[in-house]
């Protein structure tokens, strides 16, 4: 009875989700700030978790300075949520109109035909990641293949990737379903999406600074670039005020990355994205646990 319920509430919660699509850019702005503004104040927990990320990384700013950056975030968090909206029904056209691309969007495309080397994109966690998800859809002719983390509800999970692949022929894997099926992919030819910014805990992962702080960084994207001869290219994405839509930027290739050390290519990664970060500091995911994961010995940095 209680899965009936939660899987009705979620059928809900989307067919609202496909009513906002058809709003207007600049009215779904508006009403992403409004809920922001609310769920500064309702979110206690993840309130919490931002400002402490803050403190962390921007020590040299001022409690209120990190409070109103907090604030901000949230307006745009909120808004990130409702705009899934268009992302998941709004069509190719609409969304070509809405998305402006900047740098190389068919680097991929060029190197498999012309040197048989896979790409892959290294994208930071900035509130439009799923915009950069799009945009690798719509914009560059080489299929991609992507890794997600499965929604404990199969309708909302169904849902979830149904919007993130229905732009294009990419091919979506599970993450407890290993990386054999990713390689295999990559080996054909598919350019992989890889978000690696996030604290996954200690496996294959090492303690690099980010921010002057030991982050759990995983190591694998340097291994899998240098292991398949991979063209590694950085792919940020940010929200623009109002109604004016988004930036995809397909960043220059990384020509000393990977190199024969892993430990050193997280560091010059991490290295990559705080410089990300300090252009556009309210946009990335600071509600996210980044510093979870504790060297041997150290003490939690959360409550």
């Amino acid at each position: 009875m209680k899965a009936l319920m939660m899987n009705g509430l979620a059928r809900l919660l989307l067919a609202g989700v496909w009513l906002l699509h058809a709003l207007p850019l600049g009215l779904l702005a508006a009403l992403g700030r409004g809920l922001g503004r609310l769920l500064y104040r309702l979110a206690g927990a993840r309130r919490r978790v931002a400002l402490r990320n803050l403190a962390l990384c921007f020590p040299e700013k001022t409690a209120a300075e990190r409070e109103a950056l907090a604030r901000e975030h949230f307006q745009w968090l909120a808004r990130s949520l409702l705009e899934r909206s268009l992302l998941w029904h709004a069509s190719p056209a609409r969304l070509r109109r809405l998305i402006r691309v900047e740098g190389d969007a068919q680097l991929a495309e060029r190197v498999w035909q012309q040197q048989q080397r896979p790409t892959l994109w290294l994208v930071p966690h900035f509130l439009a990641v799923d915009v950069a998800g799009a945009a690798v859809q719509l914009f560059q002719p080489r299929p991609g293949v992507d890794i997600y983390a499965p929604q404990s509800n199969a309708v909302l999970d169904a849902a979830l990737l149904r919007g993130r692949s229905r732009l294009g022929h990419d091919e979506f894997y599970r993450r407890q379903d290993g990386a054999r099926a990713v390689v295999r992919a990559i080996k054909r030819g598919l350019a992989f999406f890889n978000p690696a910014d996030m604290d996954f805990g200690p496996r294959d992962a090492a303690f690099v600074p980010f921010f002057g702080h030991p982050a759990a960084t995983l190591l694998a994207p340097s291994r899998m670039a240098r292991g398949l001869n991979m063209v590694v290219q950085p792919l940020t994405a940010q929200m623009l005020p109002g109604g004016q839509g988004y930036v995809v930027r397909f960043h220059e290739p990384w020509t000393d990355w990977p190199s024969d050390d892993a430990e050193a290519d997280a560091a010059a990664m991490n290295r990559f994205i705080e410089a990300q970060i300090r252009l556009c500091p309210a946009q990335y995911l600071w509600v996210h646990k980044r510093f979870k994961t504790r060297p041997p010995g150290q003490p939690a940095l959360y409550d």
